[in-house]
């Protein structure tokens, strides 16, 4: 699986993308964005891109400028927005499925951007519902309304699990929580799956 790195120049910063080739023909781009405070190298992801690539779909993985630049905390909403929406905009072909995704608060960024990034579909690993201890607090409004969406959560997820309405489709991993690292090779297959539905995976 061959890799290359590159930097993308965003108003918010450089963001750092690593994207992979599949060995065979391209079916589709799946762009994945790391959570809060972590990296494109949560299991999840790692399987999620190890799955995808080997089912003939190029993969880029985002790290948002705030991390490059060494910074712990999350920058503003509209701000990952508008640096995801630049990597997306300089990684996206003519004519070539773009599915969207990502963990946590990268499952977040790719369900506000998938409808004017124009997405084929979004894939949400840990899509965090609300602040834990926090119910009343939702978010299930970011969550596309036209959009096919696959929703992975644990059962056991602090920041609570999204009910599936519409096109979003939630599937529930038993035993696992925010990280998702409970069984991360099941969690990859479903995702694969709901790819090869689509046709945007061999």
């Amino acid at each position: 699986m061959p890799s290359s790195t590159r930097t993308i120049e965003t108003s918010r910063g450089p963001a750092a993308v690593v994207v992979t080739e599949p060995s065979g023909p391209v079916r589709s781009l799946l762009v994945l964005g790391h959570g809060a405070g972590g990296g494109v190298d949560a299991p999840d992801l790692v399987a999620v891109h190890d799955a995808a690539v080997a089912a003939g779909v190029r993969v880029a993985l985002v790290t948002q400028p705030y991390r490059v630049a060494g910074r712990r905390a999350p920058a503003p909403a509209p701000h990952l927005d508008e640096a995801w929406t630049a990597v997306v905009d300089a990684l996206r072909v003519p004519n070539m499925p773009l599915i969207l995704g990502g963990r946590s608060s990268g499952a977040r960024v790719a369900c506000r951007t998938a409808p004017t990034l124009n997405a084929a579909g979004v894939l949400a690993l840990a899509f965090p519902l609300h602040p834990p201890g926090r119910p009343g607090k939702t978010r299930a409004a970011e969550l596309p309304t036209e959009i096919p969406t696959l929703v992975l959560n644990g059962d056991r997820d602090p920041f609570g699990v999204p009910t599936p309405t519409g096109p979003v489709e939630v599937i529930i991993r038993p035993g696992a929580t925010h990280d998702l690292r409970k069984d991360v090779t099941t969690t990859a297959t479903l995702a694969l799956t709901w790819l090869r539905t689509h046709h945007w995976a061999t």
